[in-house]
């Protein structure tokens, strides 16, 4: 199977997907973790996919999204976007938002005390 028909697979059979350095309990660069921590603080179920452990991937997804830096978020088969957009959404209420569309569980009280501590 290819990089791109592998990707194609993990974002089409996953509810959300955070391609990322590292895992979702060991981020292996900021940005990750940055984003790895919002999802788990907010109790969301992901999948995270170790970009470090296989080159052809780590290209691939790049190529898959036209979008050139990790991490990358995916929700329900769509690119969210990378870490500064995830805060910014976060921050606003945004990502909240596309959660409750999408039908994504997550804990509302913990996406509130996110906001509250960057007020």
């Amino acid at each position: 199977m290819s990089a791109q028909d592998q990707i194609k697979q993990t974002v089409e059979t996953n509810d959300v997907v955070l391609y990322m350095k590292g895992t979702k309990t060991m981020p292996q660069c900021g940005f990750s973790s940055r984003v790895a921590g919002v999802l788990n603080f907010m109790g969301v179920d992901y999948a995270d996919v170790n970009v470090l452990a296989d080159d052809a991937i780590r290209q691939g997804i790049k190529d898959y999204s036209d979008w050139p830096t990790i991490p990358q978020l995916y929700v329900k088969g769509e690119f969210v976007g990378g870490c500064d957009i995830i805060t910014e959404m976060t921050l606003s209420g945004e990502l909240d938002q596309l959660f409750d569309a999408k039908g994504v569980q997550y804990d509302k009280d913990a996406a509130e005390k996110i906001r509250e501590a960057n007020a």
